[in-house]
């Protein structure tokens, strides 16, 4: 868990979380180019999930992609961070200076807030909803440096900080629901504690203090991984009482995931060590499914996402977004791109060329994952 470990390892998942390809990495190509269409084949019936296959990337997804390309201001390079429905948070950097900014409603980007050292600070990750953006910036090049977490109000475009973290713990994940900010930090000796606090200000509690990573909303549900015993699993709390909540039953009985993400409904997370597999559980199945193993798909799963209707993890060469609808997946980043989102809405990010070099041109595309066409199924 991250509240343990060397720094090689807590960096490298540090650059996992803001999305920047690790150091080192071959140049991106281009862009997957779709196939030429195939006859059409009918979808999967529902539910029909385990041993999803993969299938070419659609061109009418390709072109959604590529109509959904954001336009950050000329000469600034941007990273992705987070997205979500109607914003998309970037880290921006141009002129000597670096600022964390928000692209909301077509807008042109709003600065949240500019970073003290235009080299060694990073945006990690971001929460909007609508009023208040709460986002992480994290103060160096390993965990083990201070990060510090802020709050930011849309009516007067003032940011204020709610918390720094000097000590190693989970990585900076912020949630923002119901005008609540929830985040962990370290407090030592291994353990960290879940945080609640008003985005708008107001006192801030502590939730659950134990050695877990950053809790992730499901629906009502603020949920963590826990260490228990040996292992670990998961534990929830209700998000507005801050009680103790029940996990559905399949879900409760995980033990050694790693990478769990939900919205509620659908369930997604790694399971396996020398096979990788990644797991899919809906409400209404009897039982979780392996959706994807024994594939390049299945190998290094890391940053699974729960955006509508899709599933989207990262591995160590791509990214990729599985239908479970349609039992079948599809590689939607070329070498070393990225996907986000959350909230239905599907954000990738790659480089042309190689990224560390001058000419090298980052591509951010953002897209509502409801109005991509069905993949096909598995014939």
């Amino acid at each position: 868990m991250a509240t343990s470990g060397s720094r090689r390892v807590l960096w490298a998942a540090a650059l996992l979380l803001a999305g920047a390809p690790a150091a080192g990495c071959a140049p991106a190509g281009p862009a997957p180019r779709p196939d030429p269409a195939p006859p059409p084949r009918p979808l999967a019936t529902p539910r029909t999930l385990a041993d999803a296959c993969e299938v070419p990337l659609p061109a009418a997804w390709r072109a959604a992609l590529d109509a959904g390309a954001l336009r950050t201001p000329g000469g600034a390079r941007a990273v992705l961070a987070d997205a979500g429905p109607g914003w998309t948070a970037v880290q921006l950097t141009e002129d000597g200076r670096r600022r964390a900014a928000l692209l909301a409603g077509g807008a042109p980007p709003r600065t949240l807030l500019t970073l003290a050292d235009p080299v060694e600070h990073q945006l990690l990750a971001a929460d909007f909803d609508g009023r208040h953006a709460v986002f992480a910036v994290l103060e160096g090049r390993t965990l083990d440096s201070p990060w510090s977490l802020y709050a930011w109000d849309s009516r007067t475009g003032a940011a204020r900080r709610l918390a720094r973290a000097d000590r190693p713990g989970p990585l900076p994940r912020p949630v923002l629901r119901d005008a609540t900010v929830f985040w962990a930090q370290g407090v030592g000796d291994g353990r960290a504690t879940v945080y609640a606090v008003p985005a708008a200000g107001g006192p801030r509690r502590s939730v659950h203090t134990g050695v877990l990573d950053a809790p992730f909303a499901a629906g009502r549900l603020l949920v963590w991984r826990e260490a228990a015993g040996a292992g670990t699993r998961l534990t929830a709390v209700d998000r507005v009482s801050l009680r103790p909540a029940a996990l559905p039953a399949p879900i409760a009985a995980l033990r050694d995931v790693r990478a769990v993400a939900s919205d509620g409904t659908t369930w997604a997370w790694v399971a396996g060590e020398a096979e990788q597999r990644l797991m899919v559980w809906r409400t209404g199945d009897a039982r979780p499914v392996a959706a994807v193993t024994g594939s390049p798909g299945a190998d290094g799963v890391d940053q699974v996402r729960v955006n509508g209707r899709l599933v989207t993890w990262r591995t160590p060469e791509t990214s990729y977004a599985l239908e479970p609808t349609a039992g079948s997946y599809t590689r939607i980043t070329p070498p070393y791109g990225y996907a986000q989102g959350a909230g239905g809405s599907l954000a990738v990010a790659y480089s042309e060329g190689n990224a560390k070099a001058a000419g090298a041109r980052a591509v951010i595309q953002v897209v509502r994952s409801d109005g991509l066409p069905g993949l096909p199924g598995c014939g």
